[in-house]
């Protein structure tokens, strides 16, 4: 049947197609605590707007900007920077209004023709993703020649309105239940990263045993906590424990030196700071793909796995997170991989560990500040020292 449907240009189907505002329209010294919220490419990272953490402009200066604001039902894109991505906005967004920064632009649908969940999903489809790339440039900052002239001519197909309420739906459905698995995801690892806290950096069942208290756990796991503290090399810890640096538990495996490879449409991934999330996840909405012979170059130390963690040392210093099942990629420049060792299989442990308040401490301490960038020097990452539970606690946890 799609074989079938029509081929239309964009400027058929569109009341509107209109570019961001220039460079120096939008500033960090216009940002307002409340006020209109600015569209960033965060907020583009699936094919529904994700409604969060904005930043604001008064609602005198979207006026002015009144070509660059948007509403329900239009669609964004990315031409430069992150190129490729596409959300619409829903008829229950946060907020009736928006502003795209410079780096963005955006159709208005013309909903007797088509529907802006079709336009989005289209445009995510590998045939809609080759389209809206084929006008872009890879030198420099990647980006889309003339994205709104180019895109006004763009044909894609179109079925009747009926059939493209029935893919988005279908569509619809299944980024729902995406979302939910995420929302979950999220919610196990926030347990997790509480249980971490509790045991092996606030020592409540230590602490509730050593006073004669309950610690609210099953009896044989109560029985693996000792019941009072001694001194260390890191302050109070449980009797029994020992301090000891983290090459003890994990192999650490710095990246690649090399130049950085240039980007492909297709290949093999990549890992790159902005991969990673402040929360310890991998986020690979936008990943940077590298042939197979640089590929291979790339992991001849280390090819990341799951389980293995990952470790930033210039820069955003200290950002950790995991790979997670079903991923294999190659460490990106100023990233060193922590992989533990057969006899410390725990690598969820290794993870909130290094993710531990006490852990930041330490990279702190071993951050080089007289640079132009904060570096952390992988050889000291070894070093780093924590606090380590006796028996088979940390397999248990």
């Amino acid at each position: 049947m799609a074989s079938e449907w029509p081929m239309v240009a964009i400027e058929e189907l569109s009341e509107k197609v209109a570019m961001g505002p220039f460079g120096s329209s939008i500033k960090v010294e216009t940002f307002r605590a409340s006020g209109i919220p600015v569209i960033s490419g965060q907020h583009l990272r699936e094919s529904r707007l994700r409604d969060v953490l904005y930043n604001f402009i008064t609602l005198e200066h979207a006026q002015k900007l009144a070509n660059a604001n948007v509403r329900r039902g239009d669609v964004v894109f990315t031409h430069a920077g992150n190129i490729g991505q596409v959300a619409y906005i829903p008829e229950d967004s946060r907020y009736e209004r928006y502003v795209i920064s410079q780096r963005q632009f955006y159709v208005r649908p013309d909903r007797h023709k088509v529907i802006p969940e079709y336009l989005a999903y289209y445009f995510e489809s590998p045939a809609g993703r080759h389209q809206l790339l084929a006008n872009a440039s890879s030198s420099g900052v990647p980006s889309i020649a003339q994205p709104v002239s180019y895109l006004r001519k763009v044909r894609i197909p179109l079925p009747p309105l009926p059939e493209q309420r029935s893919i988005a739906h279908i569509l619809g459905t299944l980024d729902d239940k995406i979302e939910l698995n995420r929302r979950m995801n999220e919610t196990l690892e926030s347990i997790a990263r509480a249980l971490f806290k509790s045991w092996f950096v606030d020592f409540d069942p230590v602490r509730a045993k050593s006073e004669g208290r309950d610690p609210g756990l099953p009896p044989h796991l109560a029985d693996l906590f000792p019941d009072s503290f001694e001194d260390s090399e890191l302050g109070e810890v449980p009797r029994g424990w020992r301090v000891a640096p983290l090459g003890d538990i994990a192999h650490v495996i710095d990246c690649s030196h090399a130049k950085k490879p240039e980007r492909r449409e297709h290949g093999w991934p990549l890992l790159q700071l902005s991969n990673i999330r402040a929360d310890g996840l991998l986020d690979m909405t936008d990943t940077y793909l590298i042939d197979g012979s640089d590929y291979r170059a790339w992991t001849l130390r280390m090819e990341a796995s799951p389980g293995d963690c990952v470790i930033t040392n210039v820069g955003r210093v200290g950002a950790v997170s995991q790979i997670p099942g079903g991923l294999t990629a190659a460490l990106g420049r100023n990233m060193t991989g922590v992989r533990c060792k057969p006899s410390f299989a725990c690598p969820t442990f290794l993870l909130e560990a290094l993710l531990s308040d006490a852990l930041r401490d330490e990279v702190v301490r071993n951050t080089d500040t007289g640079t132009i960038l904060d570096a952390l020097n992988v050889r000291s990452i070894p070093r780093l020292r924590l606090g380590l539970p006796g028996g088979d606690l940390a397999m248990r946890f």
